[in-house]
Parts: C-alpha cells; sequence; structure tokens
C-alpha cells in the first residue's frame, strides 16, 4: 500500500486531522491546494458551483494541477449567467476536465413523481435529489474533495478547518479558503482579472438554483437571498451528517 492509498475517510483518526491541520496552519490557500494534490492525486475532486469563491479556487487549482478534475452539479435550474460564467470559465482554463454531473430525474420526471415546484414544496427532498444524491454517486472512486467553505460564510461554516472528515460522503473534505474574507475573494478575481457571474454585481453574494436565490439587502448576511423564508440556509452538501434516503 502506497502512501496516498494510506489516507482515506475509513483509515484516518482525529489525531491525523489535527496532524495535517497543525502541519498546515501556517500555510496559505495554494500551499494547502499543492499539499492535497500532492497527498490525493487522482484520488483529489473539486466540486465546483462557480460561485465567487469558486472562481478563486479554479484559478488556484490551475496553478497546482493544470489538467485538474472539477464536477459542477447542474440540477437544469441554475441561472443562465451562472452556465454562460462555465462556458467562459471552460475557455478560459481549456486544460481543466469539468464533469456535468446529472441528477437522475429530469424536472419533467420529478414534477410526474412528487408535483410541480418542489423546491417549494419540499425543498430538502429537490436538494437531495438535484444535488446530494448526484454528488455522492459524482464522488465515489474519490478520496477526498475540495470545497470552497470559508468560515465567515455562516455560522454553520464557523469551525470548518482545512481538512475535515466527512461524514455525509465519508471522504476528506479539504477547505482551502477557511480563513478568507468576503473582500478577500474579491480583491483575488479584480486582481487577477477573472471572469465571474455578473449576479454578483446585482446583489446576489451567494447564487444557486435560480428559483431557489434572491438578492440579498444591505447589512444582511451573504446567505440570506437562498431560500428565502424558509428554516433552511444549507442544500445539505455541507451538513456533515450520513446523507438522507429519498
Amino acid at each position: 500500500m502506497n502512501e496516498k492509498e494510506r489516507y482515506s475517510y475509513h483509515t484516518l483518526s482525529q489525531q491525523d486531522y489535527r496532524s495535517f491541520n497543525h502541519h498546515l496552519a501556517e500555510g496559505n490557500a495554494l500551499d494547502v491546494i499543492r499539499w492535497a494534490y500532492g497527498t490525493f492525486s487522482h484520488k483529489l475532486v473539486y466540486a465546483c458551483s462557480f460561485g465567487a469563491e469558486g472562481i478563486v479556487l479554479v484559478d488556484l487549482i490551475s496553478r497546482a494541477k493544470q489538467d485538474a478534475t472539477i464536477i459542477f452539479l447542474d440540477t437544469h435550474v441554475h441561472f443562465k449567467e451562472t452556465y454562460e460564467l462555465i462556458e467562459d470559465m471552460q475557455a478560459h482554463y481549456p486544460s481543466i476536465q469539468l464533469k456535468m454531473i446529472q441528477p437522475e430525474l429530469t424536472l419533467a420526471e420529478q414534477v410526474a413523481k412528487h408535483g410541480e415546484k418542489l423546491w417549494e414544496t419540499n425543498p430538502d427532498l429537490c436538494c437531495y435529489i438535484r444535488k446530494n444524491k448526484p454528488l455522492k454517486q459524482a464522488l465515489e472512486g474519490y478520496t477526498a474533495w475540495l470545497s470552497g467553505l470559508r468560515r465567515a460564510q455562516s455560522p454553520t461554516r464557523a469551525k470548518t478547518e482545512f481538512v475535515n472528515k466527512d461524514d455525509k460522503f465519508q471522504m476528506i473534505k479539504i477547505c482551502p479558503l477557511i480563513h478568507w474574507s468576503w473582500d478577500d475573494v474579491w480583491h483575488y478575481i479584480k486582481d487577477h482579472n477573472l471572469p465571474y457571474n455578473p449576479l454578483h454585481d446585482q446583489d446576489y453574494p451567494s447564487i444557486g438554483c435560480e428559483p431557489c436565490t434572491k438578492p440579498v439587502k444591505e447589512g444582511d448576511d451573504l446567505r440570506a437571498g437562498r431560500w428565502t423564508g424558509l428554516q433552511k440556509t444549507e442544500c445539505g452538501l455541507h451538513i456533515n451528517t450520513p446523507i438522507s434516503k429519498e
């Protein structure tokens, strides 16, 4: 068994996670990404939503591994601006291997099975069908995945480490941007002249599926526009509990 095969969700102890995070504590985001690819190689994948943090991570990843694999959960209800941005990013980073991950159910099949506008009647189930279940399937064969979580994004993300035990997907989750502020993200995008979703300039700091994303009022939490009016702040991908069943 080589070094890379030794590291997995099932073999790492809490002490291993503490050791990894202690080792990376003085590094920057690119250091963390380089460590991640050096440790997990082809067993590492990035699940990107192409929000502002995602744009930063794709650029940093391209500096560590030009042909890195990136997956995008195509729920079929994203904003047209998001799909247009993905095309721009593919042109900007032609060596990146992008996989568009599709849910098992088409929108028409979902309506036939669960009724109209499931994102309103049962948003957790909708997220499970169109995001959580497809991601679980897409992560099969990988040991670790990268995420753009930042501690400042929300209280549920405030204790995120660089290297995390992900019980939901039984993976190792690596979050290089945990110490970045919202201003840090935008300084990087502007300084490097990177493409980004124009909805960010229209009071959409966090962009998900179109039916579940609204503009945010000045002074509100950056994720206040997600599932507005519902007791829901996460799609479930980053809630560290075993994935539920449909």
